[in-house]
């Protein structure tokens, strides 16, 4: 069934790099015009950005960090300016934490997880949603990730993080469907991207690593793809999904070998 997101307008946080880059082309593809955020890389994002157009749809990059309330709010104001709606927000920007235990963990370090992982997210749907409840249609996407089914050691903010975003969407999709809206959670394992290859080069101690060097021991013999999380995202968000709304897809293939 091939989709078609022409005529809506996608909202995508952090989107100029990694997930949120493939996201952001990924529904251009389909068809949507898109606005994305992004913080401090404007190199990165103007090449998302360029990709975009090339598509023969709409783009504009938006500078401001999703946790500040102030900053997303004339973020918001601005899209609304310039492209008239957003009928589709992606909340992907985040951060990693740094692998400590809860004991050692700066309290510093969790209050800025948090706020990216958890409140940006609630800034950003509380901003979007009064304007998506007068669309024929709404989609919100929380990026989550598998650390919320194991919880594991030395990843108390992120997997707090994560956690709490997650309630968020639970909630949303509960509050917003009478309203047209769907809110879903995509939440990938490993993922080969700048993140991702910092995230596996510190778990084997190997400073540099490819981590296309995991690929023989991974489900379907490669890390998975940041266009394989997009095209979660590009369905859920799609005519193809019209009754699937507060639900999960880990996006890991199946879990560890």
């Amino acid at each position: 069934m091939k989709v078609s997101l022409e005529g809506r307008v996608a909202l995508v946080t952090g989107g100029g790099r990694g997930i949120g880059r493939s996201i952001a082309i990924a529904l251009a593809e389909a068809g949507a015009d898109v606005a994305v955020n992004y913080r401090r890389d404007e190199e990165a994002v103007n090449e998302t950005v360029a990709e975009i157009t090339k598509l023969g749809r709409k783009a504009k990059a938006y500078s401001a960090s999703v946790e500040n309330f102030e900053e997303d709010q004339k973020m918001v104001a601005d899209v609304l300016k310039d492209f008239g709606s957003i009928g589709i927000l992606v909340n992907n920007a985040g951060i990693a934490s740094r692998g400590q235990t809860v004991a050692d963990t700066d309290p510093l370090e969790l209050e800025r997880v948090l706020k990216v992982h958890a409140m940006a997210p609630h800034f950003m749907s509380k901003l979007v949603i009064p304007h998506m409840r007068k669309e024929e249609r709404g989609d919100i996407i929380i990026i989550s990730s598998v650390a919320t089914l194991s919880h594991s050691a030395n990843g108390g903010p992120y997997n707090m993080g994560k956690a709490a975003a997650e309630a968020l969407a639970l909630t949303l999709a509960k509050e917003e469907r009478k309203f047209g809206i769907r809110t879903n959670i995509v939440a990938p394992g490993l993922t080969a991207t700048d993140m991702g290859s910092r995230l596996a080069a510190a778990r084997a101690g190997k400073k540099g690593m490819d981590i296309h060097e995991l690929d023989a021991n991974m489900p379907f013999g490669h890390v998975c793809g940041p266009d394989e999380v997009a095209a979660a995202v590009v369905y859920l968000v799609s005519d193809a999904n019209p009754y699937a709304n507060g639900q999960k897809i880990n996006i890991d293939g199946g879990g560890p070998m």
